[in-house]
Formats: structure tokens, sequence, C-alpha cells
């Protein structure tokens, strides 16, 4: 349930307008809403200020669309991860009003808030652009919390002069999340030439002995950088929340 929607029905009654058992009757399904195949969080975003997010894969296309409908039913914009261009037609044609964003693999229903909840920019930047999957759902997930958030994508340490070309848009930064396969070198190396914080998310791109992503991880672990905090493989939503969280962070 958005907040926004609980403020209006308590000021509702506060002021007269709606009785005390028809605002009974909108929250009685709090905290969560029983579908049968699923218990829906709706009382999510009043928790922790971000609605549950729908994990696609495992999930039928009928489920998805019944949860992104009975989550986005308050008027909370809602998002459903890991959702392949096929599924998300049918997705689509169930679910009105809703959209894809292709390049993180994202259905989306409702509005896009504004970038006003941060302080400033957070940029997302991939060694690669086998990469680019998981950051889109990275910055897709931060700017659907009220984020600006800047792509800086291919910039990996095997041509390290393309990240140092676009030093002073990372610098403008206040969070930096760094996605990489492979060897998985680029948040050390992001963390050592910026102070920013830098959260580092591996993904399952490389050849056989990156073990779908373990190698990567194992790097980051290891990172000799200092402010370095590391997801899991592929987490690009997991990044895109912490960053999200970490740049409404105030200094005292």
């Amino acid at each position: 349930m958005d907040p926004e929607h609980v403020r209006t029905l308590l000021a509702a009654v506060k002021e007269g307008s709606l009785s005390l058992d028809d605002a009974f009757s909108q929250l009685r399904e709090l905290p969560f809403r029983a579908l049968g195949f699923a218990h829906a969080d709706t009382h999510r975003h009043l928790r922790t200020g971000f609605p549950e997010v729908v994990f696609g894969t495992g999930k039928t296309t009928a489920q998805i669309a019944i949860l992104l409908r009975e989550l986005g039913r308050d008027g909370a914009t809602v998002m459903a991860t890991r959702i392949a261009p096929d599924v998300a037609k049918e997705v689509l044609a169930a679910v009105p009003g809703a959209r894809y964003l292709e390049a993180g693999r994202i259905v989306v229903l409702g509005p896009a808030p504004g970038p006003t909840r941060g302080r400033g920019p957070i940029a997302v930047l991939t060694a690669g652009t086998a990469d680019i999957p998981v950051a889109e759902e990275a910055a897709t997930t931060a700017e659907l919390d009220g984020n600006q958030v800047v792509r800086v994508f291919d910039v990996g340490v095997s041509g390290l002069h393309r990240l140092l070309a676009h030093r002073e848009i990372v610098e403008k930064a206040e969070v930096l999340v760094a996605v990489a396969g492979m060897d998985g070198v680029l948040p050390t190396v992001v963390a050592g030439l910026f102070s920013r914080p830098v959260i580092a998310v591996p993904t399952s791109v490389g050849y056989g002995a990156s073990l779908g992503g373990l190698s990567a991880l194992l790097t980051m672990l290891n990172s000799c950088a200092t402010g370095v905090a590391v997801v899991n493989i592929d987490n690009g939503f997991g990044a895109g929340r912490m960053a999200s969280l970490l740049n409404r962070v105030r200094a005292a």
C-alpha cells in the first residue's frame, strides 16, 4: 500500500468525508493479501519505503500479472524483474498500463517518480556491454526509488582510458554501482580512483573458468580498495536499492 494513499485515507476520516468503516474496509488486507499461490506483501512499502518486487523467474505469466495488479492496486509503482520478452508480451496484454523495459528485462506498472529523493546522482558503470542487463536492473530500481541515475557503460579495465574519459561525470555522483563479469576488477579500480561508496555487482558473464560469476564475486570480495560492498551474482536489483538507501544518508 502506497504511503500517500494511507495518508489520504486518514485525512479523509479526520475531516469526516470517509467513515471509519469504509477506511477499515480498505485497510483490512494489511499486512498482506492472500492470493492462493502467494501472499502479496502489501505492507512492505509502508515498512521499507519500496514495494514488494515480483521476481519473474519460475513464475507463470498469470502469476506475474496477478501480483503486479494486486501490489499496484493502491497506487504504488511496482516492478517485476527477470522477464523475458515473450513473457513480457503476455504480461502487458493482461495488465493494462504496464510497460516493458527490455534492456533490464523489467515490467513496470505505475508512473516513475521524479528524481527528488537522493542527495545527487547515482552512477551505474559496467565493464562490458554484456553486463548491461544487470546494470539496467540496478539503474531502473534506483530510478523507481526516486533517484537521478547516470549510465556509463563499457568502461572495463581492458581499456581503462574509457573510464578516465568519463571522470568528471563519475565524480559528480554520490554513489557508484560497478557491474562486471570476467575478472571482476572494475569495482576495485573505481574505488581506488573515486572517493565514493562503491557497490560491486558480479555478473555471470565470462568463459568457463569464471564459474558463472563466482570468479568475479571472489575478486570483488577480496578487493584491496576500501569502500567496496558486494552483492550477489547478477543481483542488479539489490545493488540499485542499496545505492538508493545510501544516497539518502545525510552527514550529521
